[in-house]
This record gives C-alpha cells, structure tokens and sequence, in this order.
C-alpha cells in the first residue's frame, strides 16, 4: 500500500511544542476527512509518553494498550498527560490523554509489565508460536484505498501485502527518534479494520471508537504484520480483530469495535 502524496512530505508525524505539546503534521492526515487524523499515530504518541512513565519503574513491556476515539483528531496542536493509577513490583496500570482544542480527543489504559528471561518447556499446546505469513521481503508493495494526492497516512507507512500486510514507518513518530515496538505496533495495528475491510469504502462507513492491543512478548524490528478479519452484525456493529506478527512470529492480537453506517 504505497503513497503516492503530492508536495512537500514532513519529517515526522509529530514535532514537539514544548511543555507535553505536540503539532501534529500532514503525515497524521486519515481516510474519513482531510482535517482529521488517522487514528494510529495519537495512540502511537500516548504509547510512547506510556512508555517512559513506566521506564523508571524498571517496566518495559507494554502487554496491553487500549485506546477509546472520544471524537475526530484534528492536525492541530495536542497534549497529553500521563497518570501512573497503580505500580506494583513486575506491573503497573497507566492512564494517557490526549486533548486538542481544549477537548479530550483520546484516552489510553495501558498494562505495562516487567521482563525478566524464563525458559519455556518445549511440547506446550499452540506452541511454538506461528510465525508470520511470509517475510516482508518476499511480499508484493501495497496500495492505499483512499490515496488523495495531500501528504497523509499512506506517506507515513510503507506496506507489503502478505497473507496479511507488513508495515514499516518511512518516517519516524518524532524527528531523530528511533520509534519502539509498541509504537511501531499502535500505528499499524489501527489499520486493521481498513485493511480487512469488506465493504465498499465509497457506500459505507465503517470507522471504529476503539483499540485494543494485547502483547504477548516485545516486537522486534522494523516490520509489523497485522493479519486481520472484518466480522459484520445485523444492527449497524462490526468487529476487526487482528493478530499481531514480526519477522520472526506472533507478538499478539488486536480488536477494533465498528459502527457501520451507508454514506
């Protein structure tokens, strides 16, 4: 799923503000309204304020991230604060919101855990884990349904398309920052439900309030696959769950409530 945006590309999908303040730029832009933002870099940036509240607690491993869309994000100006709600020894809850023109737009929870090597005994049900569909290095480049010709999500991502689609950032979340697995994993896995979509994106409307993403060992590298499926009910609610790869296997699943409606 290639870009293809006319114009100047910015460096990086955020550029600080000062003061817990973050401009978003272009490479936020989503498929719903040129104004607005794809949903995966804010909760991206919240992982990642998530993330160094935890680093001092000797915490490294975000095993679940959940984000509630409260309202549209615009590409505007952001803040965000983090709450510590509880830290225990080997885990800690936290909380992350993210407010745009005096608005809560997002709210995260997060279980963030400690990690620590342990040997697994080997014939265990399910294990070993599978791995992913087939490396991004053998899958055909992808192409964004809602491409417009503006710099936008497309530009901030570059895909291939396996049996499900590899994502890798062009451009980091923060210039001249290295971005982490659970960033790299919150802007990919929000992509689940347009990738597994099953509608006709010019009739329906199909966007989701919500994400959920369960870990269950730090990603390595620079790929996330997201292997997803779009399930329909008969009252206007769907569901896209996803599971969750890097190169070497799964990491974890995700899953995004849908309100479907006709455009």
């Amino acid at each position: 799923m290639s870009g293809g945006a006319q114009g100047a590309i910015p460096a990086s999908a955020y550029v600080p503000a000062g003061d817990g303040v973050w401009r978003a730029t272009a490479l936020t832009r989503g498929p719903w309204d040129p104004s607005h933002q794809h949903a995966g870099p804010p909760i991206a940036l919240l992982a990642r304020q998530i993330e160094r509240a935890a680093a001092p607690l000797g915490l490294t491993h975000v095993a679940r991230l959940t984000a509630n869309l409260f309202r549209p994000i615009p590409i505007a100006e952001l803040r965000v604060t983090v709450q510590t709600d509880y830290a225990g020894r080997n885990a800690a809850h936290f909380s992350a919101t993210l407010l745009a023109e005096g608005k809560d737009v997002v709210r995260c929870t997060a279980l963030v855990q400690r990690e620590a090597d342990l040997a697994i005994p080997e014939g265990l049900p399910g294990h070993p884990l599978p791995r992913a569909p087939q490396p991004p290095e053998s899958s055909q480049p992808g192409r964004f349904p809602f491409v417009t010709g503006s710099p936008g999500y497309p530009d901030l991502v570059e895909t291939r398309v396996a049996q499900g689609v590899f994502f890798r950032l062009r451009h980091p979340l923060i210039d001249g920052e290295a971005p982490s697995p659970i960033e790299r994993v919150a802007v990919a896995a929000d992509s689940g439900n347009g990738i597994s979509a099953i509608l006709d994106f010019s009739r329906y409307v199909f966007v989701n309030s919500d994400l959920t993403v369960n870990l269950l060992r730090r990603p390595a590298g620079e790929w996330i696959c997201i292997e997803a499926q779009t399930l329909l009910g008969p009252a206007s609610g769907g569901l896209a769950e996803a599971r969750i790869y890097d190169a070497a296997g799964l990491v974890g699943r995700s899953t995004q409530s849908l309100a479907v409606r006709p455009r």
